[in-house]
């Protein structure tokens, strides 16, 4: 049996590291992105590709890892303007149901395969190849993507049908970002009563309510330092899609709104933890 073909596209904060391990992996590999600068460490072991088009033509298995809806619909409908016969796409996008849906009915019309695979995980992870990866489609195309989904994640989880591996992704991001306006909320109010932000968070971090993710965002509160792993404005979106899906609960217009109005004083760009100074600002104003 010949080694399957790896294709890759989108190369952003995840995507780029992601696709560095598929290729240190041996993988043969293609990669496409719209900036072309972004792969050009790719240049001595894979193959760079200047269109989607000679990219899909070229390739047996194509993974995509896109900002949004707009980005996904934008470059799958190239893909549908060529022949992909027998092909399987790997959406590790976090975009809607709805249009990971629509995306995997006209694929499947062309003949070819999808499965949505997003992945729980920032840029650390992402390098790290330790990812949560949550799977929606035929188990068989799930077993035919596997060894190449062991390569960027620790965990696979088939979760069902086509647009579930997206349902298991707004759960968890809906549920992070109560955890991180919840610790910046607190680290703001132990600060208030006289308690250093480092003392708080190993109080935190050892105790019961510690967790990956208020481990993971400790040196950067303390470092005072949001550069992004994960972007306030990433989380807003999924925030806002998980609403769009039926989130509707006592936090859910809270996070809205905190979220939003973040991005509307132009915090937007900084890591998602960097609310603790839109939550400051706003504080200090009252």
């Amino acid at each position: 049996m010949r080694m399957e073909r790896i294709g890759f596209i989108g190369l952003g904060n995840m995507g780029h590291p992601m696709a560095k391990n598929l290729e240190k992996a041996g993988f043969p590999l293609s990669v496409y992105n719209r900036t072309a600068t972004k792969a050009e460490d790719f240049k001595m072991h894979s193959t760079i590709y200047s269109s989607i088009k000679e990219l899909i033509a070229h390739c047996d298995i194509i993974f995509t890892m896109l900002t949004n809806d707009d980005a996904a619909k934008e470059v799958y409908k190239q893909v549908l303007g060529v022949s992909i016969v027998g092909k399987l796409f790997v959406d590790m996008s976090t975009i809607s149901q709805e249009a990971s849906i629509e995306i995997s009915k006209a694929i499947r019309i062309k003949e070819a395969s999808f499965i949505d695979a997003p992945v729980a995980g920032s840029t650390k992870p992402a390098a790290e190849g330790t990812l949560i990866i949550m799977v929606g489609g035929e188990e068989k195309d799930v077993i035919r993507a596997q060894p190449y989904l062991e390569k960027l994640g620790k965990l696979v989880k088939h979760l069902g049908e086509n647009g579930q591996g997206i349902a298991a992704k707004l759960s968890i991001n809906y549920f992070l970002s109560m955890i991180y306006q919840g610790l910046a909320e607190t680290v703001l109010f132990s600060e208030k009563l006289g308690i250093h932000r480092n003392a708080m968070l190993e109080i935190i971090n050892e105790s019961a309510s510690g967790s990956g993710a208020t481990k993971v965002k400790t040196d950067p509160l303390i470092a005072n330092d949001y550069t992004p792993a994960f972007a306030l404005d990433l989380m807003l979106k999924d925030i806002l899609l998980a609403q769009k899906a039926g989130a509707n609960y006592p936090l859910t217009q809270v996070l809205v709104d905190t979220y939003q109005s973040a991005h509307d004083k132009g915090f937007g760009s900084d890591d998602v933890i960097g609310i603790i100074n839109y939550l400051k600002d706003e504080k200090n104003k009252i």
